[in-house]
Order: C-alpha cells, then sequence, then structure tokens
C-alpha cells in the first residue's frame, strides 16, 4: 500500500514508530505495513514500518505542512527529527552558534536557533532541480557544538573534537554558524579524515588574514590558518564574490599567489554564473571539496542579517547558481555562517540560509533527482 500525505506525526524511521490507527501517514513513496496489538477499540494501535524498496533503507522524512503546521513543535533543521549523534546517518544539519571571533556587529552566535526557526517553511522536494534528498540520505538535525562562548581557541577544540566523531561516522556535516571562526577547526578535522581538500568559499571577504589586533585566530584569519597546516590542496581552492575596500592595493594578492583562483564580485555582475561553475567543477575535479558559504557574499539588500555588510554583491540567484553548480562534486562538508538575527528582523536572512543549506543537501553525493 502507498500513500502519499503526512499525518499528524512524522515518521523518522530510525525503527518502529506507533500512532493512532486513524491517523494518515507519511509521504510520496513510502512503504506501510501496519500490525495491530491490543484488543479494545479506544486503545487500539498500528505498528508501522517503512522502507523504500529500491535501496532498502530507512529514511527521515519530515511533516508536510499539508497537515502540521509550521508554528508547532520544537524547532530542527527543516523539521526533521533530532538525533544526539551523528550514527547512522548520512549527512546531518549541526549547528555551531558562536560570534566571539566577530571584528564588528554580533549576533552569529543566534544564527543557528534563527535559521532553525525560518526553515519550516521548507518542504521535502527542489522544484527547481527535482532533487529528492530525502529519497536519497538519511539526515537529521544533530543539534549544537557545546561551545565555550568566553574562550575562542577552547571553542575551536571542541568544534574539532565534535566534527571528528561526526566525520568518524560517515556523516556529512552540513553546518548552520556561527561566524566564519569555525571553517577552520572543522577543516581540521575534515583534513584528518580527507587529506587536503579543495575548497569553494563564497564569501564577501577572503578570510586570510594573518594576525588581527594580535590575534591568529578570528573569522577574518581561518583560511590563512588553513594553509598553514596544510589543510586544502590550494590548486583547488576557488573563492567567489569577494569585495570591498581592503587595506592594500591588491587585497587578494597573497591569495593567488598559494594558486588559488579568485573571483572578485566585479566579474559576477550582470550575469549568470552557470558558466562559471562548470569552471570550478573542472578546476575541482573527483577530489573531496569543501563548501563554505558566507552569507554576506549576498547582497545586504538580500541579506541584512549579517555582522560585515558589503554593497554591490551577489543576488540570492546567483548564490543559487553557485550551490546547484556543485552537483556531481565529491562535497564531503559544507557551511553556512555569519547569519546575525538581530540585524533583520524580518527573518529574511535566516530564511535565505536555510534555503542555501537545503540547496547544499540536495547536491551531495547519491542524491536522487526526478
Amino acid at each position: 500500500m502507498l500513500l502519499r500525505h503526512f499525518g499528524k506525526v512524522w515518521l523518522n524511521f530510525s525503527g518502529p514508530r506507533f500512532c493512532s490507527k486513524s491517523e494518515a501517514c507519511v509521504s510520496r513513496g513510502i512503504a506501510l505495513t501496519t500490525a495491530h496489538s491490543g484488543q479494545r477499540n479506544d486503545r487500539r494501535k498500528t505498528q508501522i514500518t517503512c522502507s523504500r524498496g529500491m535501496s532498502g533503507k530507512n529514511y527521515n522524512v519530515p511533516p508536510s505542512a499539508e497537515f502540521v503546521a509550521r508554528v508547532s513543535g520544537i524547532a530542527t533543521m527543516g523539521k526533521l527529527p533530532y538525533r544526539e549523534t551523528a550514527e547512522g546517518l548520512d549527512a546531518a544539519f549541526v549547528g555551531v552558534p558562536i560570534d566571539t571571533g566577530t571584528s564588528n556587529r554580533p549576533g552569529a552566535r543566534f544564527g543557528p536557533r534563527q535559521i532553525r526557526s525560518e526553515s519550516a517553511m521548507l518542504r521535502a522536494y527542489n522544484s527547481g532541480t527535482r532533487a529528492a534528498p530525502y529519497e536519497s540520505l538519511v539526515v537529521a538535525d544533530i543539534g549544537d557544538v557545546n561551545v565555550n562562548v568566553y574562550d575562542l581557541k577552547d571553542t575551536c577544540k571542541r568544534i574539532r573534537e565534535a566534527y571528528h566523531k561526526i566525520l568518524a561516522t560517515g556523516c556529512i556535516p552540513l553546518t548552520m554558524g556561527g561566524d566564519h571562526t569555525i571553517a577552520y577547526p572543522i577543516l581540521q578535522a575534515v583534513a584528518a579524515k580527507h587529506g587536503p581538500v579543495g575548497l569553494i568559499h563564497v564569501d564577501a571577504h577572503a578570510d586570510t588574514s594573518d594576525v588581527v589586533l594580535g590575534e591568529k585566530i578570528g573569522h577574518g584569519t581561518p583560511f590563512r590558518r588553513c594553509v598553514e597546516e596544510g589543510l586544502l590542496d590550494c590548486k583547488r581552492v576557488v573563492q567567489i564574490g569577494l569585495r570591498g575596500t581592503g587595506y592594500s592595493p591588491d587585497a587578494y594578492k597573497w591569495n593567488r599567489a598559494q594558486g588559488f583562483r579568485v573571483v572578485q564580485v566585479e566579474e559576477c555582475w550582470h550575469k549568470s554564473l552557470v558558466p562559471l561553475m562548470a569552471e570550478v567543477r573542472a578546476q575541482i575535479g573527483s577530489g573531496p571539496v569543501y563548501l563554505s558559504f558566507d552569507i554576506d557574499a549576498l547582497d545586504p539588500a538580500y541579506a541584512p542579517g549579517t555582522g560585515t555588510p558589503e554593497i554591490a554583491g551577489l543576488t540570492p540567484i546567483q548564490g543559487l547558481e553557485i550551490i546547484r553548480g556543485c552537483r556531481g562534486l565529491n562535497l564531503v562538508g559544507c557551511d553556512l555562517v555569519e547569519v546575525s538575527p538581530p540585524y533583520d528582523t524580518t527573518g529574511n536572512t535566516a530564511l535565505t540560509a536555510a534555503n542555501l543549506l537545503f540547496e547544499m543537501m540536495c547536491v551531495l553525493p547519491n542524491i536522487k533527482y526526478y
């Protein structure tokens, strides 16, 4: 029997779940088997086990807003089930709520919470690309790294250790920041598993400063530290959307000297980025690659809720073109950082971030497309 809609509950598909007999269940393409227990009609329960015949795997599928109000329930990314660990997951959303490394406007520590709240708008399928992530991967929200908001170096240690554990399970992390400092300890863990990786870095800023106010760790320095530690395959690093005033006539000279491809925002104005991403895919090749997307890559007209806004940025359409252009790459992790909710009371910046994270999930390896 195939049923096409959700009822009053989600099914997390990690094992049997119980619901009342009258409840409808689950989304397109999920085979249900039922077994009744108990004798009293008012206590009758239905055991439901769910599987997909094509793969034999069980999946987490978020509830449909056709049957479950978006405003109900505990906020998780995309209203997915919460899991305490990444065990058994192909991909996981994880929050890193810090802004201790921020150089200007604070508030990014509240980014993961607001992104989760706005993500209630997300649905199960990507109508633009026809990706079906929840028919492809076992994915859940595994909560936040327990950061130390008083000590940035200790926070980096905690992040690194948390991601070692996530990656050891074979799970691909989809990270909600937090300021961009978090990319450094995450990439330490990623490189420990995969070796030096390629990087697609979408940002208004290069984040390759050496020392800022006497400190080597902050949201303006993560990729300098990554290069120094050999975490990146520098010939497979692309930075897109860089712009703004600088401290020297050529603010990106060091980056190019390392072998990075630097795509300043002027190269992106008034055009589709589909051709650019074809070139990026050729440069990145089949090796492991990490995608790091700072929300301030977008013009502040679209994403004002961030700490270091720069005018004349990318459009959301171009952001989608960049992420969708990563399809077919060996993505081993992604992040979306620098959402600062206090600077956008509409929630639109976090809503944009939630959609970009969904798009990232849709281009992970082994995603099914209709």
